[in-house]
């Protein structure tokens, strides 16, 4: 039994033209694994959250949790989930211990002071326990979700954006957490638009583009099929239009796909005759960045076979 299904899910908000978010989604997320879902905004990451979650509704489809219908068995599919939002959501009369003990009380968990006070040490809140929720910056306010999501201990952890806008050492300690509960046995899966956490965390990697699954396979495999040389360096001239059209510019940085040292050597044979001033050259190979800014831009395609693993 997987710990996730996402059974020919669909969504259409209502209105004049019906907006489709999701369009027939499909697949699973096996217990234990570590699971990535990416795609650009709007592409239907938080819708498929939502229905998971119970806040939206499919228009077809079904989703189970631990075999728990998210519809029919609502109350045990939610038990069996710890999500963290994307937004800051919190009760500003409460301080952070009352803050976990509430929590708790909502699915029936008692007498866990031993298990919020192991979660407030590992998420660095140990001196805000008695902090009251309007006291916290927002980066502290984001490890309290992140500890209301686990107070409960669930078997299926829902993290959404959990390190948007937070600092580098939250992120590390997070990570180190998260992935100690992952070995422990817990089902994780994460959306972000840090693709260097996606590719460090996730063995299996799903990518979405207007509501449809585009790309679904393990991490490596992900990276081996996009496998080539990246060519890396910084300039402030304009690149030679044969160039410029293959170029990903972010900045000053240029990358460019090379497929042996044949064409890397074309390549600076280009910039050389161009006059275009070089710095920091570095040739390395592709990472899921670059795995996924090329699945994006290609045409939308049917979802790939054998996408329940």
């Amino acid at each position: 039994m997987p710990a996730v299904r996402f059974d020919n899910v669909t969504k259409v908000f209502p209105g004049v033209h019906g907006t489709r978010a999701l369009d027939g989604v499909s697949f699973d997320i096996e217990a234990g694994e570590f699971f990535g879902l990416l795609g650009p905004n709007g592409a239907g990451k938080t819708t498929l959250i939502s229905v998971l979650a119970g806040l939206a509704r499919a228009t077809s489809g079904r989703v189970t949790v631990m075999g728990h219908d998210v519809v029919d068995d609502f109350a045990a599919a939610r038990k069996s989930l710890g999500i963290v939002p994307q937004e800051l959501v919190f009760d500003p009369f409460f301080n952070v211990r009352e803050t976990l003990r509430i929590q708790s009380g909502y699915f029936g968990v008692r007498r866990n002071d031993d298990w919020i006070d192991e979660l407030l040490a590992h998420l660095g809140l140990e001196d805000k326990a008695l902090a009251n929720m309007r006291q916290l910056s927002g980066g502290m306010k984001r490890r309290v979700l992140v500890a209301q999501a686990l107070v409960h201990k669930p078997p299926v952890i829902v993290l959404d954006e959990p390190t948007a806008g937070v600092d580098v050492e939250l992120r590390q300690s997070l990570w180190g957490f998260v992935a100690r509960l992952n070995r422990e046995g817990h089902t994780v899966l994460l959306t972000t638009h840090y693709l260097e956490e996606a590719e460090a965390l996730a063995g299996r990697i799903a990518m979405l583009k207007h509501g449809r699954i585009v790309a679904l396979d393990r991490t490596s495999a992900l990276l081996a099929r996009a496998a080539s040389t990246m060519l890396r360096f910084k300039t402030d001239d304009a690149l030679p239009p044969g160039l410029a059209a293959q170029a990903r510019v972010t900045g000053r940085i240029v990358q460019l796909r090379a497929r042996d040292a044949g064409e890397v050597e074309h390549h600076l044979a280009a910039l050389r005759s161009a006059g275009v001033h070089v710095e920091e050259l570095e040739i390395g190979h592709a990472d899921l960045e670059d795995v996924f800014v090329e699945i994006m831009h290609r045409e939308p395609a049917a979802a790939p076979a054998g996408a329940a693993a």
